[in-house]
């Protein structure tokens, strides 16, 4: 799984950001400043770093600086100036994009796995019994032929591949696929999208293989 590390002290961004990434598959680790920051980089390894501008104990230039000594991970700026200097400013510093808040999601995501796909840091090949999912062409193979998935049906395959082996509850799944296709995602769209999800990947949607029923518990992916 590609792990971000997500630098930035609005605490709303986070949280919003934050989901936003899990639910495309990244696992993602929050800090609120440099310093705190440094420390993890210290302990830790990452694959990509967001990084805020403008932070309480310093700013995500020098952040940047620092963090160059640490580790090889790409680095996007995330923030609040467009003015052509501070873009310039990124960029020799050595950064590897630089996107301007207030952002749009399905921009930022094109753009992080475009910079992970030039450095050579993501995972985008899964597979999964008969199924090949290609996480950055957004596509699904089984045995050979793509199957076409709605955006839920496909995020909630991400959901199980990315928590492969761990039993998910139905309350777990609605948190995670919550309003993603822009409509209300209740209990019972959930049954709906998962007896959906699983004609298009099961070889017996009626006794399935790979989403597999945990009774009085969930769903799980996997041993």
């Amino acid at each position: 799984m590609t792990k971000v590390l997500l630098v930035e002290d609005d605490k709303g961004i986070i949280k919003n950001l934050t989901r936003l990434l899990e639910q495309e598959g990244f696992s993602v680790v929050s800090r609120e400043g440099q310093k705190e920051a440094l420390k993890l980089l210290e302990e830790e390894t990452f694959d990509l770093l967001l990084l805020d501008v403008s932070l309480a104990d310093g700013n995500g230039f020098s952040l940047c600086t620092a963090a160059k000594r640490l580790t090889a991970a790409p680095v996007i700026f995330l923030t609040a100036s467009e003015d052509e200097s501070s873009v310039v400013t990124g960029l020799d510093l050595g950064a590897d994009d630089y996107i301007a808040k207030p952002f749009r999601p399905l921009e930022l995501i094109s753009r992080i796995k475009s910079v992970l796909r030039r450095s050579g840091k993501t995972q985008s090949v899964f597979e999964l019994g008969n199924l090949r999912i290609d996480s950055v062409r957004g596509t699904v193979h089984k045995e050979g032929q793509e199957v076409f998935l709605s955006a839920l049906e496909y995020r909630l395959l991400l959901v199980f591949i990315n928590n492969k082996g761990i039993v998910l509850s139905r309350q777990k799944l609605l948190e995670e696929i919550w309003d993603i296709a822009g409509e209300f995602v209740n209990d019972n769209t959930l049954t709906v999208y998962i007896k959906r999800l699983r004609e298009k990947i099961e070889e017996d949607p009626q006794n399935p293989k790979i989403i597999k029923t945990i009774r009085g518990l969930g769903y799980k992916v996997g041993d």
